[in-house]
């Protein structure tokens, strides 16, 4: 990473699901309108987060996978809160996490980010959500 990588620290409501990851300082947020987005009704993070700069520090029991056609994308709730913490790719895990930024301690209040919006209702493509 070229800018100075920052350490964000994550969790689900219930606090069963705890992460970590590192990556460029977050700026800004992105908004996906495909159908489950559109009804989770998260920020995501713009970036992914390789394996490498992303650990699950508690739960991995505790969350529970949900995918839809075409099978891109393993969306993860825990089963406890229903809270959606993350997603990675099905067809490409070296890519990483997107992470649910209203999970993100650092971050209070992400309707306050700049959004982009990704058009994945229209464009199937796994890096959309």
């Amino acid at each position: 990473m070229t800018e100075q990588a920052e350490t964000y620290d994550g969790s689900c409501h219930c606090g069963a699901i705890r992460f970590r990851f590192k990556g460029k300082p977050i700026t800004g947020a992105m908004r996906c309108n495909c159908s489950i987005c559109r009804r989770k009704n998260a920020l995501m993070s713009r970036a992914y987060y390789p394996p490498a700069d992303f650990e699950l520090l508690s739960g991995a029991d505790d969350l529970v996978v949900y995918r839809f056609e075409p099978n891109m994308v393993n969306h993860y709730f825990c089963q406890h809160c229903g809270i959606y913490p993350f997603h990675d790719a099905v067809e490409d895990p070296e890519l990483g996490y997107r992470v649910n930024l209203g999970c993100v301690e650092a971050i209070e209040d992400p309707h306050a980010l700049p959004v982009r919006v990704f058009d994945g209702r229209d464009t199937w493509k796994y890096l959309a959500c």
